[in-house]
């Protein structure tokens, strides 16, 4: 009995022994295992998104949908080379170089002019093939930073480089940094730029979009701006949308008066807003923005916004006609001279303006004859270099226009306006204005663009 009780005892020492050897070695096994990542200095993959720089301009866009888009615009205007605009073309391409273009691609840029592009990667190994064709057009060489091949364009400072799930296209003189930004990604790392843009939900739908909180902005108060794309066979349109950190101080007004539409106006201005609030609003970027660009002429622009009462209407375009009457000495057959009264016509550019005011509109003449910008010369005006000019004055508002003919005033309330750009009328609208938020559109003929070739 006692032997079988000491051969027991020896027995559950060896098995004791064992099973905690076990336990050592799958804790010691367990450990190396979870510990491994990190002594190699990898951490868990980031995601595409993490990968992308901060930077003042960000832009998101659906390649393939927005081709689909503008489809119907480029066969309308019968544009050369549409098909290489195609949805079926950039699909196909987008295939054969293993680039995943059913996923957004993702846009940045700065206020110095550096920019770049990101791109989805579904099979990496066919992109050299890409490069290698591209190479036939433009001079490029290779070269290794921290072991990653970059591909370059030192005449327009232009680099290329990728990996398995991602191409990266810069153009700049801040490569490197971005560069390392990209390479040396953490999990979860999104800047906080990119967080704000992909989570905004204006435009969320919308097939490319841009958007900025640059710093510049964000000075004058103005925490987010985005523009998206929107066309048909007969316009590019991008919608415009802006928020600012503080409620604003302007309202749109619910009627107005405006002058009668001309339709050989180059410019057209249409405003009809609520200024009660803006006028002591000395923090307002709006007010900022009016001080900042009046200081240019040195116009008194808190003196104008003191009688202004927020219908500005101005017409700029085609030519009128205004007759002149001077004296003439005439030499009769005799010697004799008298003078002769004669009317003689006389082409001067379409202008017109007009502005609703208060009782303080006289202080705001009076100063814009002080400073020289408003001037008089026998019966007619001119603000600097504008043609001479009629005027009346009301209690409720100011009217300067050329010609003999008066223009004719109409109820309006409608923000609008258009703009003569090298030819291309460029209209623009501001279409609803709340608390803290301001929608708008600007319009660009496509037909005008194209004639000029400045698409293609």
């Amino acid at each position: 009995m006692s032997f079988l009780s000491k051969n027991l005892r020896r027995r559950i020492k060896i098995f004791l022994r064992k099973t905690t050897f076990l336990i050592i070695l799958a804790t010691v096994l367990a450990s190396i295992l979870f510990l491994r990542p990190y002594f190699n200095g990898y951490y868990e993959k980031p995601s595409f998104e993490d990968r992308l720089p901060q930077a003042d301009f960000l832009g998101r866009c659906q390649l393939l949908d927005v081709a689909k888009e503008t489809s119907d615009m480029l066969f309308y205007h019968k544009i050369p080379f549409r098909d290489l605009f195609s949805y079926e073309f950039l699909l196909g391409q987008g295939k054969s170089y293993g680039l995943n273009l059913q996923k957004p691609i993702f846009l940045f840029a700065n206020e110095n002019g550096n920019w770049g592009v990101i791109i989805h990667v579904t099979d990496s190994s066919k992109i050299f093939q890409g490069i290698q064709r591209l190479s036939k057009w433009v001079e490029i060489k290779d070269t290794l930073w921290n072991e990653q091949k970059v591909y370059t364009y030192t005449k327009e400072k232009g680099y290329i480089t990728y990996d398995h799930n991602w191409l990266f296209l810069y153009k700049g003189t801040g490569f490197s940094e971005t560069y390392n930004r990209i390479i040396y990604a953490k999990k979860g790392g999104l800047e906080p730029c990119w967080k704000s843009f992909l989570n905004e939900k204006q435009f969320k739908d919308e097939k490319l979009v841009l958007y900025s909180n640059w710093k510049k902005l964000q000075d004058q108060g103005l925490e987010t701006a985005l523009f998206a794309h929107n066309s048909d066979s007969s316009s590019f349109s991008l919608l415009s949308y802006f928020r600012n950190k503080k409620p604003l101080n302007i309202k749109m007004k619910k009627d107005g008066i405006e002058l009668k539409n001309n339709s050989i106006s180059s410019r057209e201005l249409n405003i009809h807003l609520d200024i009660a609030n803006l006028r002591n609003a000395f923090e307002d970027p709006i007010y900022k923005f009016l001080i900042k660009l009046g200081k240019k002429i040195a116009f008194p622009t808190k003196e104008f916004l003191n009688a202004w009462e927020g219908d500005l209407c101005f017409t700029q375009g085609g030519f009128t006609t205004i007759h002149e009457t001077f004296i003439e000495s005439v030499m009769d057959e005799e010697f004799n001279i008298t003078e002769v009264k004669k009317i003689k016509e006389e082409k001067i550019p379409g202008f017109s303006l007009l502005l609703s005011v208060n009782s303080n509109a006289q202080n705001l003449i009076n100063l814009l004859f002080a400073k020289g910008i408003l001037t008089k010369h026998d019966k007619h005006f001119q603000f600097l270099a504008s043609p001479p000019l009629s005027f009346i004055e009301t209690k409720s508002s100011l009217l300067f226009y050329s010609g003999e003919s008066y223009p004719k005033l109409i109820n309006g309330s409608k923000n609008h306006g258009v703009w003569t750009q090298r030819g291309t009328k460029i209209g623009f609208a501001i279409d609803s204005i709340s608390s803290h938020e301001i929608f708008g559109t600007i319009h660009i003929p496509v037909d005008r663009l194209i004639r000029r070739n400045k698409f293609f």
